[in-house]
């Protein structure tokens, strides 16, 4: 979008913003809006003041993103006690939103200082507040979401073949490559198929979980979920491609929240060796996923941030796989193919990255 097109944006997404706090009485706006974030879509966020409080306001170009869903999964996830920002005002036609202001403090940092100095306790007592948000979400009204269902899931993970292995690696498969992948692709698959289906965020990670000055855990970036398998957000929350915690931790708390939604009567009893596997395996889907999405969010958007995470998402999916008697051929291939071959692929797009830095006006 050129700079002109977002600078006039910004001025309508406040001029509509003045009339439509005033009108719900929050009050008018002082002085301009301010921009927050962009995220991995074509949504950009701004924080608009007024005499005692503040506003989110979300710019989503209609012809580029569509809000409706946002709003739709808002109201089933308040509705089930959640907490995600009121939606204050909308407008669909031209893409504005003004939400609740959740504040600046993400999930992550927290959890990055637990990290650095080997916290696991006081990981675990922020985790635990997500694993109770969690549950409230699985228990979140599923009618009329979309299935996470094998077109959805298989088309997934084939963005790994376009985009990493095609793009980022520049490896053009063969076609007994090509049916390697289909056949983990398949198996993975059907993994997520016999789990339990539940309500899925999608995307249930330390960048997408605020922490609230009432102490709760607050939950944004919904509007992708689904009716999918109950081990999806688990893991994306605890095998986040932002963050690595030590396998036998993340396998302890994987099992402490199997309890707690078992309790809940979420899903059925299972055996650890089996909800492990469950919980491995999908997180193998969803790191290929995100290896492709990842890749194109460069080649595509230009958008080199999440250039630096794809490490940690491939050493992930190697864990995974090596350990799986059904996909030792995947792995096989990965090690030896792949693997090599990324070093180089991420100094390329890091070079590429910083030429484009410096030619930006």
């Amino acid at each position: 979008m050129a700079v002109t097109s977002l600078i006039q944006r910004q001025q309508a997404l406040q001029v509509w913003a003045t009339a439509q706090l005033a009108a719900c009485g929050r009050g008018n706006l002082v002085g301009d809006i301010v921009p927050v974030s962009g995220d991995a879509s074509f949504r950009r966020y701004f924080r608009g003041f007024t005499a005692s409080n503040s506003v989110v306001l979300v710019d989503a170009p209609p012809d580029k993103e569509n809000s409706q869903p946002f709003i739709d999964v808002d109201r089933r996830l308040l509705a089930a006690g959640v907490r995600v920002p009121q939606v204050l005002a909308a407008d669909l036609v031209q893409g504005f939103m003004a939400l609740e202001d959740f504040g600046n403090d993400l999930l992550w940092p927290a959890l990055e200082q637990h990290r650095v100095v080997a916290n696991h306790v006081a990981a675990l007592l922020l985790y635990q507040r997500c694993f109770d948000e969690l549950v409230l979400i699985q228990r979140a009204d599923t009618r009329l979401l979309p299935a996470y269902d094998d077109a959805v899931l298989l088309r997934e993970m084939r963005l790994f073949s376009e985009w990493f292995c095609g793009g980022l690696l520049q490896r053009a498969l063969s076609a007994s490559e090509q049916q390697l992948l289909e056949r983990a692709f398949a198996i993975l698959s059907a993994s997520a198929r016999q789990q339990t289906q539940v309500f899925v965020h999608r995307d249930y990670h330390s960048r997408n979980l605020m922490l609230l000055r009432d102490s709760s855990i607050g939950v944004i970036d919904f509007q992708d979920a689904v009716a999918g398998p109950v081990t999806y957000d688990l893991v994306s929350l605890l095998k986040d491609c932002y963050i690595e915690w030590p396998r036998v931790h993340v396998a302890a708390w994987a099992l402490r929240f199997a309890q707690q939604a078992q309790a809940s009567g979420i899903m059925p009893a299972l055996s650890d060796a089996q909800f492990l596997r469950d919980f491995d395996l999908m997180g193998a889907q969803r790191h290929i996923k995100v290896l492709g999405i990842f890749s194109r969010l460069w080649l595509r958007d230009g958008k080199s941030g999440y250039l630096k995470d794809i490490p940690l998402t491939f050493r992930y999916l190697q864990q995974v796989v090596v350990e799986q008697p059904s996909l030792v051929e995947f792995a096989g291939w990965l090690e030896s193919v792949i693997g090599p071959l990324l070093p180089a692929a991420l100094e390329r797009a890091a070079a590429m990255a910083g030429q484009v830095h410096r030619e930006k006006p």
